[in-house]
């Protein structure tokens, strides 16, 4: 059995930079341990399978280990594909998922928007862990699916080098950990070792968290955020209708056939 495969960097418009997602195009569905592994067989943070429906499609997304409820760039690529290679046609594509309706536009330049949901944070006692795990204790904590941890600076995110092994002890998702930017509004980064990924290279599902946050302290509505892994990405956001409008680029890398069973 065979299915159209396709390798997409998201957030960035250069091959090798962003973050990598893989697309897997289904005619219907196979077993949720089929889709598994071939998530683990890909061993990218993110795989995303779509599937046509009467109206859009309907998505789910894997990392090596585990389902997810929401990922952002593997829906990026997700629309990339619809738009460039499946329905050339269509300017807005809509995904059901486990988080709702999700609709991606694409202007006339190529960027992609996608319509996410809000995910504010509550201010909250850092855990040790965090603290432990992080090296450093930060100067504010949040928590919503993940944990948000504020640093002064940019050169704090940078220099970060934590112990994944004590940030598996948390109870959430994962950890963002984010600051003012020196070239851009926000900078981030993005630590889930519980989901078999120990930095995602640029997560769009953080910034649901990351643009109700530095909107409310910037009084701003628009940011331009980095994620500044070793790969990088760009993200624009908005927040608009209590939603986050999140835009970004896409570039294809590869394109074959998976086979399976």
């Amino acid at each position: 059995m065979t299915i159209p495969f396709y390798q997409v960097d998201a957030f960035t418009d250069e091959r090798f930079k962003g973050n990598p997602a893989a697309i897997c195009v289904l005619d219907k569905w196979p077993t949720r341990s089929c889709l598994q592994a071939i998530a683990a067989e890909n061993n990218l943070s993110e795989t995303a399978f779509i599937c046509a429906q009467s109206a859009g499609y309907a998505i789910r997304w894997f990392t090596p280990t585990t389902e997810v409820d929401l990922c952002g760039h593997a829906t990026l690529a997700a629309a990339y594909v619809v738009f460039n290679h499946l329905n050339p046609q269509l300017s807005r594509v809509d995904f059901n998922s486990r988080s709702g309706l999700l609709t991606v536009y694409k202007d006339e330049s190529g960027w992609l928007t996608m319509n996410f949901p809000s995910r504010p944070a509550q201010v909250c006692a850092p855990p040790p862990a965090l603290i432990a795990g992080l090296g450093h204790s930060p100067d504010l904590t949040l928590v919503a699916d993940d944990y948000l941890a504020v640093f002064e600076d940019e050169a704090t995110i940078r220099a970060l080098q934590p112990d994944f092994e004590l940030l598996k002890q948390l109870d959430k998702r994962g950890v963002i950990v984010t600051a003012r930017g020196t070239d851009c509004d926000v900078v981030s980064r993005f630590f889930a070792p519980n989901y078999g990924i120990n930095e995602d290279p640029v997560t769009g599902s953080a910034h649901c968290t990351l643009t109700p946050y530095w909107c409310e302290q910037l009084h701003t509505n628009d940011l331009v955020a980095k994620q500044i892994s070793a790969r990088t990405g760009s993200i624009r956001c908005e927040l608009r209708d209590n939603r986050v409008w999140l835009s970004g680029q896409a570039v294809l890398v590869i394109e074959g056939v998976l086979h399976y069973g």
